[in-house]
This record gives structure tokens, sequence and C-alpha cells, in this order.
């Protein structure tokens, strides 16, 4: 069984979760409310884990954590004052289903967070 499919099984037969958008490179996972994204890439890289998404360098592998627009902004804010290196703050999807704003940051761990706010909150997992 294919990597991808051994995850999806996983997320979604075994631990309850719910298929969110998706395509043949990369899924969304509704995890009890909270969105995890899978991206295949090449051999993967600690020094060098990323894709090119819109035109954009993101990296493989965070955890997408879902706010409204004025928490989103607020996040953005205290973080960018805090001087920690925000990655990538951009509309992705513009004028598309699953419009949203984002930004990334590194936690302590290297771990990274995608701080993500949707035009429209019902499309979050929107196939």
């Amino acid at each position: 069984m294919h990597k991808s499919e051994e995850t999806k099984r996983f997320y979604i037969e075994t631990v309850g979760a719910v298929l969110g958008r998706h395509s043949n490179n990369w899924v969304d996972i509704n995890l009890f409310g909270h969105q995890i994204t899978f991206t295949q890439a090449a051999k993967f890289n600690f020094n060098s884990p990323n894709y090119v998404f819109e035109g954009k360098i993101l990296p493989t592998f965070h955890f997408g954590i879902i706010l409204n627009v004025e928490e989103w902004g607020r996040m953005y804010s205290k973080l960018n004052e805090l001087n920690l290196e925000l990655v990538t703050q951009a509309t992705f999807l513009k004028n598309k289903s699953g419009e949203h704003l984002s930004f990334f940051v590194k936690d302590p761990n290297g771990y990274m967070l995608e701080f993500k706010s949707f035009k429209q909150p019902q499309e979050v997992f929107k196939i």
C-alpha cells in the first residue's frame, strides 16, 4: 500500500477523522475540528522539508490551526512583535473554494504551525 493511502486509512478508518480537501499530492484531514496536512514530497530531508503551492515555498509537514479573521490578525501581530520568524504570510486559493489567510511559525521543537483564517468557514474541509 502506498504511504499516502496508509496515512489516509490510519486517520480516517482507525482514528475516525474526516477526509477534507485533497489532490493526488496532498490531503487535509479534519482531525476533530483541526486541520492536519500531508503533502507528497521527494525523499524527506529535514534540511529542506518544503514544497511549492501557488508559487510560495511552504513547509511540507505542518499542523493547521484555524482561527477567525480577528483572532488570526491578533496572533499574527503578537508573534510578529515578538520578532519570531514568520513564514509566507499570504492569501491562498484566492477566489476559490478554501480561500484563506495563512502564515507559518516554527515551534521550539522545529514543528511548523500554520495559522489560517478561511474567508468562508464552511469551506475548511470542503472537498
